[in-house]
This record gives structure tokens, C-alpha cells and sequence, in this order.
């Protein structure tokens, strides 16, 4: 049962995708549906404006819960850990329950560890967390305006700004990205993913914290006897 969960959340991490906060099925989503008077091209150049100011060359750390979920099986999975971030394309989630793992990227390389087992996973970061998937432009905000069309859109709270991102270019496995925006701190509360398949991932975050990150903690040393698979083979 271990195995398929890590497989499971694996699968929707790069697949499916991080990095969280209306409801389950698209249909029903409250972001899914457009804001009356609220889609202006001022508001939307205005979050954006806070964001790229906010998230552009910030490093940060968070707390995540992820709930993902996946239509045709009826499954649903979560998860929760601690993720850090650093411009630009550099990423650490940890992964503490339901099972202990990591995956690392320094912009280069994709490392997943999985310290059970003593597995590493290698691969390419731009196969998965390009175009922005897996919240991957929490680390290069940049990816925004060039790879999504941006629209302003209803929030999950009140005291929120929310917006959708579709990307520019038609992707089976990622069709809208909605992301939930504290209105005075411009901070990314949650970040929900969907595909072209009815699939979700949301990821919360907490405990936010805006502080330089050392390169360092996104470069993975293989521990000595460790099995080391390649994704692309």
C-alpha cells in the first residue's frame, strides 16, 4: 500500500500538479466560474503587478497540505510537508506524511528521494515542472504572463483575490491553474490544478516565511549504496 501511495502522489505531483483551495470537482469549483465586475484589466494588472513584486526574486519557505485527486480511478490522496523556494527554478518539497520522501531540483536536475527504500529518482526538471506545473512558477514568476492567459475570477474568501491561468499552449495534462490570493499581503494561499481529465491537485500553504535560501539546499547528494533509477529510461 506504501508503494502505490508514493507512486500515487508522485503521479499527480508532476502530472496532474502541486504546490490548493476551492472544491474538488472542476464544475462545482467556485474559481471556475468568472467574477461579475471583478475581471477588469486594472485588477488583473494590478495582482499580477503585487505578485511579480511579491514573488519575482523572493525566496521563500512554506508548510503545504495536498489533496489530489483523480476522476477515472476515484481516488483520492493526501499529503503534507515543508517546501522551499528560489529563484529562479529551484525547489525542495519534503514530504513528511503519508510517507517520508523528497524531490529537489537546482534548476538542472530533478532528484526524488526516497529514503524507505533508499531510491533516488533522476530526471529532467523541464519534462514536469515546465510551463509552470507543479507551482514550479513560485520559483520564476516570470512564467506567468508569457505562458498563461490571465483572468481575474472569484475567490475563496472574501478577504481574497483569486485568478485562473490557462496556458497558451493546449496541454492534456494541465488545463487551468487557480490561485488564491491573501488581499492585503499578496501572499499565494492556495494553488489548485486541473487537466483536461477532470484531475485535481490543491495545495495550502502556511507559515510563509520571505528569507534568502542557500543554493545549497537544492543540490542532492546520492547517498552511498542508494538504487538510482532515470526517469526518461
Amino acid at each position: 500500500m506504501k508503494t502505490y501511495r508514493f507512486l500515487f502522489v508522485i503521479f499527480v505531483t508532476f502530472i496532474v500538479c502541486l504546490l490548493t483551495a476551492p472544491s474538488m470537482a472542476a464544475a462545482e469549483n467556485p474559481a471556475a466560474q468568472p467574477a461579475a465586475g471583478q475581471s477588469s484589466d486594472r485588477l488583473r494588472e494590478e495582482i499580477i503587478r503585487q505578485l511579480e513584486k511579491r514573488y519575482n526574486t523572493a525566496d521563500f519557505s512554506a508548510s503545504f497540505s495536498q489533496v489530489s485527486a483523480l476522476k477515472a480511478l476515484d481516488i483520492k490522496d493526501t499529503a503534507i510537508g515543508k517546501v522551499w523556494f528560489k529563484h529562479p527554478g529551484m525547489m525542495q518539497w519534503e514530504y513528511e506524511q503519508p510517507e517520508k520522501y523528497a524531490i529537489i531540483s537546482d534548476g538542472k536536475t530533478l532528484w526524488i528521494y526516497r529514503p524507505e527504500d533508499n531510491q533516488v529518482v533522476i530526471g529532467d526538471p523541464m519534462t514536469y515542472f515546465g510551463n509552470g506545473k507543479g507551482a514550479s512558477f513560485l520559483s520564476n514568476f516570470n512564467l506567468v504572463q508569457d505562458t498563461y492567459t490571465v483572468t481575474v475570477t472569484v475567490p475563496a474568501s472574501p478577504d481574497q483575490y483569486a485568478i485562473k491561468l490557462v496556458p497558451r499552449k493546449k496541454q492534456m495534462d494541465l488545463s487551468a491553474i487557480f490561485l488564491n490570493i491573501d488581499k492585503s499581503s499578496f501572499e499565494i494561499k492556495s494553488v489548485v490544478t486541473l487537466n483536461e481529465y477532470g484531475d485535481e491537485t490543491r495545495i495550502e500553504f502556511s507559515n510563509l516565511k520571505f528569507e534568502p535560501l542557500d543554493a545549497s539546499l537544492f543540490s542532492f547528494q546520492i547517498p552511498a549504496g542508494a538504487e538510482v533509477l532515470k526517469m526518461d529510461e
